[in-house]
């Protein structure tokens, strides 16, 4: 793995990092809170919706608010800790000394509207986005100190800067663009044909499994696959390659937490991702990875090209592709680091030290 970086166009001047006021019962204690916000939403395809939307806060909320998202099978519980020890999906970026620390900062997740698997009807990037203004609403948050968004999380960060400007201050988005690449929109659908597959067979579990499996292919490299896997071997009579046992345990793991209504509705979300980078001007730092086949590097140069504000491109090289915010847990740490440092800056409290801290 190696870092490539690119750094581009005019800063603004520096704007203090904002806390929140909690509302009543939503104490300023380190530990994690979990929530709910009952609100009408009116969603881009599918009309005004009542909806829930779950979320979960971590620090002291005194502390400047960043916003963390991950992919569509991400959710609110980003890291273990207090109150709440069960292992989150990036535990190697939070924590006490880590990139993102809850003695730094404020760290707000939400699950994502639709990720229960009972809204069944087309959501949009733009629709995440406004539920995450919905959020801060009932939070009484005012604008947010940065976004943090890797995949479909990046997509919706780029969303939230160009529908709320003035709640957001800067934006790391990873591995997530303006656009879904056409031929990362091919590999999606036939992933939920594979679902739909299932669900004509009465086999809809099954069939989820397959999807994720080749949602899996997409997130990997050929180069990763080489390092790990060897040759495929008769067993029983049929040829059975090596990757086929990881692949069925990562299939069957995903398919018993996750509603297939919800895989569905998620991943042709991300097909529907469409915003106009011309009307983002605040900090935005990019970060693509050469080799992912979901989210090309080209991508990113066209995405940073648009972008009117403060702009920073960051090139990691990984055998991990789409997966390498997952695995490159340095070099991304240090990328976090950087991207926040003016917000710890301002804390007053000892500053970013990275996942090895």
């Amino acid at each position: 793995m190696s870092l490539a970086t690119t750094a581009v166009r005019h800063a603004p001047p520096g704007i203090p990092a904002p806390a929140f006021a909690p509302p009543a019962g939503h104490a300023g204690a380190a530990g994690a809170r979990r929530g709910a916000v009952s609100c009408t939403l009116a969603l881009r395809h599918a009309g005004t919706r009542r909806v829930e939307l779950r979320y979960e806060t971590s620090g002291d909320a005194a502390l400047p608010v960043v916003l963390v998202a991950g992919g569509i099978s991400a959710d609110r519980h980003v890291a273990a800790g207090p109150g709440f020890p069960q292992p989150g999906w990036w535990d190697a970026q939070v924590g006490a000394g880590r990139a993102l620390d809850p003695a730094r900062h404020c760290l707000l997740a939400i699950d994502w509207l639709g990720a229960d698997g009972t809204l069944d009807a087309p959501i949009d990037p733009a629709d995440q986005a406004d539920a995450i203004a919905k959020v801060l609403d009932a939070l009484r948050i005012d604008v947010l100190a940065a976004f943090v968004g890797c995949s479909y999380g990046a997509m919706v960060g780029l969303q939230f800067a160009a529908r709320h400007p003035a709640r957001l201050q800067r934006l790391l988005a990873i591995s997530g663009t303006d656009r879904a690449h056409p031929y990362a929109s091919a590999w999606r659908a036939l992933q939920r044909r594979a679902l739909a597959l299932g669900a004509l067979q009465c086999d809809e579990r099954d069939g989820l499994a397959l999807a994720r499996q080749l949602a899996l292919l997409s997130y990997r490299t050929p180069e990763e696959f080489a390092a790990r896997f060897g040759a495929a071997q008769v067993s029983g009579g049929r040829v059975r390659v090596a990757a086929e046992d990881y692949l069925d345990h990562c299939g069957d793991k995903y398919a018993a937490r996750t509603p297939a209504t919800a895989f569905a509705r998620l991943s042709e979300s991300i097909d529907l991702q469409a915003v106009d980078p011309g009307t983002i001007r605040i900090p935005v730092t990019v970060v693509a990875v050469a080799g992912d086949r979901l989210v090309p590097v080209e991508d990113a140069y066209r995405l940073v090209e648009r972008l009117r504000g403060e702009t920073r491109l960051r090139v990691l090289r990984s055998r991990y592709g789409h997966d390498a915010f997952l695995k490159e847990t340095d070099a991304v740490a240090a990328l976090l680091c950087e991207a926040l440092a003016d917000i710890d800056a301002g804390t007053g409290v000892a500053g970013c030290r990275g996942a090895t801290a």
